[in-house]
């Protein structure tokens, strides 16, 4: 036997040493902290990042501090919690089993972080991307297994979450919301003159030429009510918004300043406003939507059931899908925001609406909005003056309404631009602005119901438009340098205490002008500097105009009164009665299946046909859509892109529809004008 190779004779035969207390959970410990550090990157930040620049999210969910700090609290810990219990669940198994699942996670992790990473340094999408991250991610768990030194750095990085919390707290603008300073909002002065009832509505995403006829005038065959607004109103027709989003918008509208700064749109950031300017002196009744301008010694905002944790996490949820997913997608709270109906809302109607058979109320009512239905309840006459007013998110994308006010349908993947996507967005947009003139019409018909139309100053504008010019659909930067006339140019209508013809005032008016003006009209004098003028004042000389599509950032715009852009023409064949054709092809309707049982009394309607062709249908190929035997709408097929060669229409007709099973065909087009009905499936 070679010396050396026993163990002195003390020691033979005794047991290994043990292992010291505690050792394995020391070690899970550091694992989990190397978890902690990577879920934070992959969660914590990119949703906090999101929600802290949109504190709009917050206030349109009416949520309070508490449910916000929660949320918060949810999304830096929850995530954490499955890879805690997981790992105590395996400190029963060996110290390779336990170093493996930790390899593997770190691994899963690191790839979902590449997969962020990549989407926004890389043009990858999809699956290559999917690839690219998952070599990554297993590139990263080699090198943490293989040395301490990743290991180290993440423990060191698992400060990340509170420091997240940290910047989200104190220094986002959501910050705010849940930290509101003290209001210290100045009163109006009252002057000599009478203070009329003010009724104010701001409606959302409208630009003016979708209200303009071919002539240059308001499409009185299309929007009626806002044509009868404009024959007894004044109608500032060369009117601009400053920004293109609505958090730097409206409070612009209501200051009288322009924006300057990315503050949320709270009364702790504008403690000087419209409400704390007629609230010295006026009742205030507002509605607000995606701010809070109003501060609470001035008015309470209605609740509305869709408020509280439980909306917040869901549409978290919705975001950190966004945020995670290979492909683009707009990450915005914003496509969150859509107006609650008065039956989602379990709201009795205003007053009973006598039936028209032009719209049928007496079938449609529940669909009207919830914050609508509670803005006309409130236009009754008072001793005091009061202030009536109304953010509406109409006709604001989401689009869901047809004219008539059945609601309709939609997938969430449908873009918004590109061949044969833009006319259909816009298609939408109008059919919805339809609807919105029904609401005008009530508003008007309320007003002069309860005696206070003649009155009232009643202002019916919009904070901003939205562009539908193919390539540069949007609000953005590249919407305002290619279709500024579309984003910029907004409806802007004062109907003056006793006024009764209409006139149309083509001075540069910019919504900065705004609240000089209803200060002028309420004989109120509003004691801070405004970069408004009033418009009971000599017209500003310069043409141009000012827009934000960043605070403190103005860009220049030119021009005047837009012009009407021209429209889709409209096949002929949309109208005409179909009989037999011979078949020649498929496709496949997603929503085939809501035609079987159509009940129109309940408002809701399958108006938008969606669905894909086969591959080998070029894109372009028209396609006729019937509903009974009717034509009502012809499409293109769009290019293929990754759902596949698809198809949508809308069907803004809602006579098409019957009570019970309804017929719908589909037709390929051919060029000589001839149909080949399409077998659905």
């Amino acid at each position: 036997m070679v010396e050396g190779t026993l163990a002195p004779p003390e020691h033979r035969g005794a047991p290994p040493a043990p292992t010291r207390p505690g050792r394995p959970w020391r070690a899970e410990l550091g694992r989990q902290l190397e978890v902690v550090a990577l879920v934070g990157l992959v969660v914590t930040q990119p949703l906090l990042d999101v929600l802290g620049r949109s504190p709009d999210f917050f206030l349109f969910h009416r949520a309070g501090p508490g449910d916000i700090l929660l949320l918060v609290a949810l999304i830096a810990i929850a995530p954490t919690v499955p890879f805690a219990l997981l790992g105590a669940a395996t400190l029963v198994a060996g110290r390779t089993a336990r170093a493996a699942l930790h390899t593997l996670l770190v691994g899963l992790l690191l790839a979902a972080l590449a997969v962020q990473v990549g989407r926004h340094g890389t043009p990858l999408r999809g699956v290559p991307l999917l690839l690219a991250a998952a070599g990554a991610g297993a590139a990263g768990a080699a090198a943490h297994r293989r040395w301490r030194a990743p290991g180290r750095v993440l423990r060191m990085a698992a400060l990340g979450p509170a420091v997240f919390v940290g910047l989200f707290l104190f220094a986002s603008p959501a910050s705010a919301v849940v930290l509101p300073r003290a209001h210290t909002g100045a009163a109006g002065v009252a002057g000599p003159g009478a203070h009329p009832p003010v009724v104010m509505i701001v409606l959302d995403e409208l630009p003016l030429v979708s209200l303009l006829g071919p002539d240059g005038r308001i499409d009185a065959a299309r929007y009626p009510h806002f044509a009868e607004l404009a024959q007894r109103s004044t109608w500032y027709r060369d009117a601009t918004g400053v920004s293109g989003w609505t958090p730097y918008a409206l409070p612009a509208m209501l200051t009288g300043r322009y924006p300057a700064q990315p503050l949320a749109p709270h009364y702790s950031q504008y403690p000087d406003n419209l409400f704390t300017a007629l609230g010295g002196l006026y009742d205030i009744r507002a509605e607000e939507s995606i701010t809070r301008l109003c501060p609470p010694s001035r008015c309470e905002q209605p609740a509305s059931p869709e408020q509280g944790l439980g909306v917040l996490v869901r549409e978290s949820g919705k975001l950190l899908r966004q945020v995670t997913a290979p492909m683009d997608s707009p990450v915005d709270p914003e496509h969150s925001y859509r107006e609650l109906t008065r039956a989602e809302a379990g709201l009795d109607a205003a007053e009973p609406v006598p039936a028209d058979p032009k719209f049928r109320w007496d079938n449609l009512d529940d669909n009207q909005p919830a914050r609508f239905t509670s803005f006309l309840a409130g236009l009754r006459p008072s001793t005091r003056p009061t202030l009536h007013f109304l953010h509406l998110l109409m006709p604001h994308s989401p689009w869901a309404y047809l004219p008539s006010g059945a609601h309709y349908a939609a997938p969430e993947d449908l873009p918004n631009d590109g061949a044969g996507w833009v006319d259909l967005a816009r298609q939408r947009h109008l059919a919805q602005l339809g609807y919105t003139d029904r609401l005008i019409g009530e508003t008007l018909r309320t007003l002069r119901a309860t005696g206070l139309y003649d009155k009232a100053l009643v202002l019916v504008t919009a904070d901003h438009g939205v562009s539908f010019r193919r390539d540069w659909q949007g609000r953005g930067m590249d919407a305002i340098d290619h279709a500024a006339d579309q984003v910029a140019w907004v409806p802007m209508f004062i109907k003056e205490p006793g006024q009764r013809a209409g006139r149309v005032d083509d001075r540069n008016w910019e919504h900065v002008d705004l609240l000089p003006t209803i200060a002028d009209y309420a004989h109120l004098r509003v004691p801070w500097l405004m970069e408004g003028r009033s418009a009971r004042q000599a017209p500003r000389e310069r043409a141009d105009k000012r827009f934000y599509d960043r605070p403190g950032q103005p860009v220049t715009i030119t021009g005047g009164v837009p012009s009407v852009p021209p429209a889709p023409p409209v096949s002929p064949l949309v109208g005409t009665r179909v009989g037999e054709r011979p078949g020649g092809g498929t496709a496949t309707v997603a929503n085939l299946a809501a035609f079987r049982a159509v009940d129109p009394a309940n408002g809701d309607l399958p108006a938008l046909v969606w669905g894909a062709v086969p591959a080998a249908v070029p894109g372009g190929t028209l396609l006729a859509v019937a509903v009974n035997g009717t034509i009502g709408a012809v499409v293109p097929v769009v290019p293929a892109d990754r759902a596949g060669r698809r198809f949508a229409a809308l069907l803004p007709d809602d006579r098409l529809f019957a009570a019970g099973p309804n017929r719908l065909d589909l037709y390929r087009v051919a060029a000589d004008g001839g149909l080949r009905r399409l077998t659905l499936s």
